[in-house]
């Protein structure tokens, strides 16, 4: 599945560099969406292949790469666009998925056993299996809501920084620090929390997590300043960064067994739902509440994630307790 998708986004990503009009960039975009799913896969592939006792630490150690790409792909996207052009970017960009799609197949070695063709669930038996097991559903509304709170104030972002500066000139560039700072903060903190879940538990790590983003998103409403705002953004950074390997390891460990791609490519789906619906609510909030009020209703989202978390967790530690129960009757 991950050179599937490795590939593919290669592929489409190197016709893009051929496109004569926006019409034919949106279907590929398209295209390598349905194709690609390069961060379900991997995170499938480590869930898969790694002890569930470490699996904070090593889907912790996956996050703080992705985020180090978030913070530093713009920057090295901007830099090879004025050095080489815009297509030759999407060219650059489709070598380096292909070198990655190469490293996977040579260096990377999965203990894969099919399952039984007669006994495997079908494509929708697949999800019903999943949304039944202990917390599961609840771990996925974890996850939309999330990544509501990650992008929500992304739309506003820029227009905010030219707000507290008074300048157009290098707002561009003050709002990539501003979110490089956050990202650069979530790949430090993604790794380390990752591995603190594996040992004391990444139901504390995700509740926790979020009740410090609650805490540390509401003060970004009243900044006065942009280096006010990055320091905040760095902050709030550190505490987001422990809910993706906190999520992900909850997946791993209360999924179904054998059922990694389903939960994973689940996972992706409804993160990728979370960012198309963050601008509508992004832009929403600051036309009736100004600008500042995203920041605030991005306070209010990880508030609502804490209770959510705790319910998640309790009721899945119910449940899971109660399936024990008829087993420890017979013992006696």
């Amino acid at each position: 599945m991950l050179e599937r998708a490795t590939f593919g986004a290669a592929i489409t990503l190197a016709l893009m560099g051929f496109v004569q009009n926006a019409e034919q960039l949106v279907v590929l975009r398209a295209i390598q969406g349905m194709v690609s799913g390069v961060v379900a896969a991997a995170n499938a592939l480590v869930a898969a292949n790694t002890p569930k006792e470490h699996s904070g630490e090593a889907l912790g150690l996956l996050q703080m790469g992705r985020w180090v790409g978030v913070a530093g792909g713009p920057i090295l996207g901007g830099v090879l666009g004025d050095m080489f052009g815009f297509r030759e970017s999407f060219w650059i960009t489709a070598i380096l998925l292909g070198l990655a799609g190469l490293a996977s197949t040579i260096w990377v070695k999965e203990d894969f056993k099919p399952a039984d063709i007669q006994v495997r669930p079908g494509f929708w038996q697949s999800y019903r299996t999943l949304f039944n097991s202990p917390g599961m559903a609840g771990l996925y509304s974890l996850t939309f809501l999330r990544s509501l709170g990650n992008t929500i104030t992304l739309p506003i972002a820029s227009l905010f920084i030219v707000s507290l500066t008074g300048l157009e000139t290098g707002a561009a560039s003050i709002t990539g620090i501003v979110i490089g700072s956050a990202a650069f903060a979530s790949a430090v903190s993604a790794a380390w929390l990752g591995q603190l879940g594996d040992r004391i538990g990444h139901n504390r790590i995700l509740i926790l997590a979020a009740m410090l983003a609650a805490l540390l998103y509401l003060p970004q409403a009243f900044v006065t300043t942009a280096w006010q705002l990055a320091v905040l953004q760095a902050l709030s950074g550190l505490a987001v960064g422990g809910l993706m390997p906190a999520t992900a390891a909850l997946m791993n460990l209360w999924a179904p067994v054998g059922n990694q791609g389903a939960t994973y490519g689940l996972d992706n789906s409804i993160q990728a739902a979370a960012r198309a619906v963050a601008p509508m609510v992004g832009a929403a909030i600051a036309l009736w509440l100004g600008m500042r009020g995203v920041f605030a209703g991005a306070a209010l989202v990880y508030v609502v994630i804490v209770f959510v978390a705790w319910r998640v967790v309790v009721r899945a530690e119910a449940r899971q307790i109660t399936s024990l129960l008829p087993q420890a009757s017979v013992g006696d």
